[in-house]
């Protein structure tokens, strides 16, 4: 696990100090927005898959559905256990591998927490164990880049700074991955870290095969949170709902 960049990269402080304002209100009415659309019953058995500190969970659970969330960073789920209850649970644990089998009525993949490994075959075993967590007509959803207009409108060099941490963002693509080379300056320690994040080049059609090989049926795409139809020239997200068929 030690050569693989997203084990050292989303268990350190500077991840989450990167992304702390990511849009929680925005994520919020994604919820509810996708909850309306698929309509569970409030018996339903829930896994955030790639949980990361559990903001999407919390607030699936706060809508009283049995949740669980995992991921495979140790400090996500500290993070994220802090706020466990009796219809919440957090675990460390890596997609690849199956989690529980036909047990779960829906998983959720949010915020492009997948597509990270280095080989094709290892999407296909994660997308196998996911379906194998699924129940006979279990639903999917993954939420995933546009990677068409993301790599159209790739923003090359990009520069954030939170408490005293200045993160110099470098990004480029080839026809496999997306990547983001992420230089950390922390002033209070006075030092320089050097990390990456990368996602593979998934396209609807590679998400459809991805699917089908794993006895998956893809029912429908949304382009962005308000649940818009997707179009691949425009969309900001490909948003993919599948169910499980086989």
């Amino acid at each position: 696990m030690k050569d693989e960049w997203f084990s050292d990269w989303f268990n350190t402080s500077y991840y989450h100090t990167l992304y702390q304002n990511r849009n929680t209100e925005e994520a919020s009415a994604f919820i509810h927005r996708l909850l309306a659309y698929l309509s569970p019953p409030g018996v339903a058995r829930i896994l955030d898959l790639a949980c990361g500190s559990g903001r999407h969970a919390i607030e699936l659970a706060s809508k009283g559905y049995d949740v669980t969330g995992i991921d495979l960073s140790p400090e996500s789920i500290r993070l994220a256990a802090q706020s466990e209850s009796e219809n919440l649970h957090f675990y460390v644990h890596d997609m690849r591998d199956i989690f529980r089998t036909r047990y779960f009525d829906y998983v959720f993949n949010f915020f492009t927490s997948f597509g990270y490994f280095d080989r094709p075959a290892e999407n296909e075993q994660a997308m196998r164990a996911i379906s194998s967590g699924l129940v006979n007509g279990g639903i999917l959803v993954i939420d995933y880049l546009n990677v068409v207009r993301a790599i159209e409108q790739l923003v090359p060099h990009s520069t954030a700074e939170y408490d005293g941490i200045q993160f110099i963002m470098e990004r480029e693509a080839d026809d496999r991955f997306i990547y983001k080379h992420i230089q950390v300056i922390d002033s209070h320690r006075n030092e320089t870290y050097q990390f990456m994040e990368r996602v593979a080049v998934l396209d609807y059609q590679r998400f459809d095969r991805l699917l089908t090989d794993a006895g998956l049926t893809l029912l429908t795409t949304f382009g962005n949170y308000a649940l818009e139809p997707f179009d691949v020239e425009t969309s900001e997200r490909l948003i993919l709902v599948a169910q499980r068929t086989s």
